[in-house]
């Protein structure tokens, strides 16, 4: 029998390099102070590249393809990957109320609030605490924002409504620590990072090199501040909704896997049933959520589904049933089950002014491959 040669990706070197020159003059343009990408099809992956400076300073040095990135919401699907380990372990279900976990949180009308419904911004809670800001300012623990987020009134009865919510994602994350009896950031590391060899990954930077991590160019009211992106604060809180630290290669990876079913270079880490669960359609089939909201969002547990027309991260040449994530800091990463590709961009210029651009080259990423 005639073996097979190894797969490769079917990209197009031309559209390639159109998506790497719209980087690179992006840069020079000033639209982006730095950035690494990657792609990959059928598991083969293609070398990252890497634009602009470390830091958005004009002296700085050049970005690297392995350096550290705040990745920011791109947090919130590994975090509820974490949860959905545990649901597959026997340890809960997804339609339990989360106050069976964090009895704390059942009050207010929260009572009836799920976990189904935290992972599909489906449960009323607001994206930000109100006092978001001056919590960090005062360094506040995560204990506390826990602590505000239970005392919380929901915006609208749970099922009713899609509103994106960090705070849902804090109390997920409270939840992995108080079943599994683990810090957070250890249960992601030693169940998700290290299994899928993400070495250069953490909720927080602990343990992670400092001399690798890139600068965000933060907006006006976080310049100078020591609780903002770029601050010792941040960087050890470990918010569950976006402090996690990492590379355009470890992202790759975690994509890969889910593409696979749950294993990568051998190791299983996810059930094919927990990665069916996460990427199917919750949103759509909920009877209380208005069809106008349905044909905007579409949420898997913890992924944005595309088409997402209310989201221009993704672009809009993306295939029904493909998935993903971005970020405030600048981040976005997706993968088309269609087409078995991957792509992963992580910049410096924060998500308020790169949007468009990110979502434009999502659409060259996308029609790099055949």
């Amino acid at each position: 029998m005639t073996s097979q040669p190894p797969a490769t990706p079917n990209a197009n070197s031309n559209r390639l390099d159109r998506l790497y020159t719209f980087l690179s003059t992006a840069v020079d343009r000033g639209d982006l102070p730095g950035a690494a990408v990657q792609l990959s099809q059928r598991g083969e992956v293609l070398p990252a590249r890497a634009f602009g400076r470390f830091a958005p300073a004009a002296d700085a040095p050049p970005m690297q393809p392995d350096s550290i990135f705040l990745v920011a919401s791109i947090t919130k699907p590994v975090v509820v990957s974490a949860v959905m380990l545990l649901a597959e372990r026997g340890h809960l279900l997804l339609d339990e109320p989360a106050s069976h976990f964090v009895p704390e949180f059942g009050v207010n009308g929260k009572e009836s609030i799920t976990l189904r419904h935290l992972m599909t911004h489906t449960s009323g809670l607001p994206d930000m605490l109100p006092e978001n800001q001056s919590l960090r300012e005062s360094h506040a623990p995560m204990a506390e924002f826990i602590r505000r987020i239970c005392n919380l009134t929901p915006d609208f009865p749970p099922g009713t409504a899609i509103q994106y919510q960090s705070a849902g994602i804090a109390i997920l994350g409270e939840i992995v620590q108080r079943v599994s009896g683990l810090p957070l950031r250890d249960f992601l590391r030693g169940e998700i990072f290290e299994p899928l060899g993400m070495a250069d990954t953490g909720l927080g930077m602990a343990g992670l090199p400092k001399e690798r991590l890139a600068l965000v160019n933060v907006p006006t009211e976080q310049i100078g501040a020591d609780w903002g992106w770029n601050s010792d604060y941040w960087r050890t809180l470990g918010a569950a909704w976006g402090g996690m630290f990492s590379t355009v290669n470890d992202l790759t990876r975690y994509l890969q896997a889910f593409l696979n079913g749950g294993e990568l270079d051998g190791v299983r880490v996810f059930s094919r049933a927990t990665v069916a669960a996460m990427l199917r359609d919750q949103t759509t089939p909920m009877p209380g959520i208005p069809v106008e909201q349905k044909a905007v969002h579409g949420w898997g547990l913890g992924w944005r589904l595309a088409p997402a027309t209310g989201w221009r991260y993704f672009g809009d040449l993306l295939t029904p049933g493909s998935f993903g994530h971005g970020g405030a800091t600048g981040t976005v990463c997706w993968a088309e089950p269609a087409r078995q590709t991957t792509f992963v961009l992580l910049t410096t210029q924060p998500a308020v002014w790169s949007e468009p651009l990110l979502g434009r080259a999502s659409n060259l990423a996308a029609a790099c491959f055949q």
